[in-house]
């Protein structure tokens, strides 16, 4: 199949349904965040949290949210990585899928600083939330370029300490090489569909900047990171 990575594909992923339910979305859960782990996408955001951290007082209370959070590894790690270094820790993990947040609730019974809630982020009670940190891994390509300016304006406006996002390159060799991901993995059909999709989703550097001037962000960067990743990092102090 011949590809075009010029622009962002318009092509909708199975997981952009919000009603959906059941053993494969639950399955497509495990492999996403299991897949992110052995690529080092948890290292990327965690290392955009300790950017972000040294400009604070670590003695007092954080609160992080996770956009997007899926079953809840992400929390789960920084859970751990909080109790380790002494940090408090306030985790809340969003998603506007009921069964993806039930389902990260119950894997993450024993941390008791993890919350979940299912909260649509385009709406008026997630634009209240306030917080210290947000992250945004692998969820910003599923939004339009209008909603990505929107979101990013209410994350910059809410956040106290800064934005994490952590997404994907789109790029014809990430495609390929994620084709290869399928089966060393053996993923089932959501993951391997929406993976494909999520990588022509995804963004070329150029297009991050131009949200950046385009929001009038004074302190940010953009670093590429393996595996074709983009971690973009938006400072408030």
């Amino acid at each position: 199949m011949a590809l075009n990575t010029t622009f962002r594909t318009q092509e909708t992923e199975i997981m952009d349904d919000f009603m959906l339910e059941g053993e494969e979305l639950r399955l497509a859960l495990d492999q996403i965040a299991s897949i992110n782990q052995f690529l080092g996408g948890n290292t990327i955001t965690l290392g955009g949290i300790k950017k972000l951290l040294k400009k604070t007082n670590v003695s007092q209370p954080i609160i992080i949210v996770d956009v997007g959070c899926g079953n809840g590894d992400m929390l789960r790690m920084l859970a751990d990585y909080g109790t380790k270094n002494n940090l408090n820790f306030k985790l809340i993990g969003i998603d506007a899928n009921a069964f993806t947040i039930n389902y990260a609730k119950r894997l993450s019974e024993n941390f008791p600083n993890i919350e979940y809630q299912c909260i649509d982020i385009f709406s008026e009670e997630f634009s209240a939330l306030k917080f210290d940190i947000v992250l945004c891994t692998l969820t910003l390509h599923h939004f339009s370029n209008e909603e990505i300016l929107n979101l990013i304006t209410t994350f910059n406006k809410n956040a106290s300490l800064g934005v994490v996002i952590n997404d994907l390159e789109r790029s014809k060799l990430a495609y390929r090489l994620f084709q290869l991901v399928c089966i060393v993995f053996n993923l089932n059909k959501m993951s391997r569909e929406d993976g494909q999709v999520s990588i022509l989703r995804g963004f070329k550097r150029q297009e991050l900047e131009e949200f950046s001037k385009k929001i009038n962000l004074k302190k940010y960067t953009i670093n590429w990171k393996w595996a074709f990743r983009y971690q973009w990092i938006i400072t408030k102090q």
